[in-house]
């Protein structure tokens, strides 16, 4: 009797088990499908109007191989962003790194700025430009926004004030990095003669035909060689 008993428990217990292993599999299916993990060697063929592979790096990517990420980007990659600053007072700790050996190995590369919408965007940009250096190939600076400011024009004055300084400091026209929500909702218009580098994991191109959007951030889950870990993939309108 007390086996009689038992046994629709451990029968319970199973089919728990079981569900929770369906619940799981399928969890990381769906993570797999829409954020998938691309390896360098199926970047994958250059959707229309875009010309050439690149890659944004930074402090996350830890220590890098450069020789053999070197020989990866020649045959594949094309260009590489790396971060400089964040804020009033950050710099990457591997920014120098990256740029001499970017140089060194003559990639065209560029420096982004991680923009903090609630401090004074001024001094934000000088912070950015005491950083800043160019060279023969160096690539538009670039201004990563990802996060609200307490409104929409209160970030948006800030970005202006920004770009605007940044220009008059460099001499290069910055374009804006942002997810494709941001661009769609805030950024659309607001931005007269700015060129746009768009995140959007989605694999509808069309919505990237717009004029003003130069790069294509289509992944955050890369594999690179020479680079442990995901990194950044991006397809760009230029050819590099």
């Amino acid at each position: 009797m007390s086996r009689k008993k038992r046994q629709p428990r451990k029968l319970k217990i199973q089919w728990t088990l079981i569900v929770l292993l369906i619940g799981v599999a399928t969890y990381y299916s769906i993570q797999n499908f829409t954020n998938p993990v691309i390896e360098s060697e199926v970047l994958g063929k250059l959707p229309d109007g875009f010309q050439s592979h690149g890659i944004d790096i930074s402090h996350y990517q830890n220590k890098i191989d450069w020789g053999i990420l070197a020989e990866s980007l020649d045959s594949v990659v094309s260009f590489v962003y790396y971060k400089s600053t964040e804020g009033l007072t950050y710099i990457d700790p591997l920014a120098k790194n990256h740029r001499k050996n970017l140089e060194r190995l003559n990639i065209k590369n560029g420096a982004y700025h991680f923009f903090a919408p609630r401090l004074d965007a001024f001094s934000q940009a000088e912070h950015f430009v005491s950083c800043y250096s160019k060279s023969s190939i160096s690539l538009p600076p670039v201004l990563d926004v990802e996060t609200e400011g307490s409104s929409d024009k209160q970030l948006i004055k800030g970005m202006k004030i920004w770009l605007k300084k940044v220009e008059v400091m460099t001499g290069e026209k910055p374009i804006i990095y942002t997810s494709y929500h941001f661009y769609k909702t805030k950024f659309h218009g607001e931005f007269d003669g700015h060129q746009f580098w768009i995140a959007s994991y989605s694999k509808k191109e069309s919505r990237l035909k717009d004029d003003c959007i130069i790069h294509w951030q289509y992944s955050d889950r890369g594999k690179i060689p020479g680079i442990d870990g995901f990194v950044d993939l991006n397809f760009s309108k230029n050819k590099y």
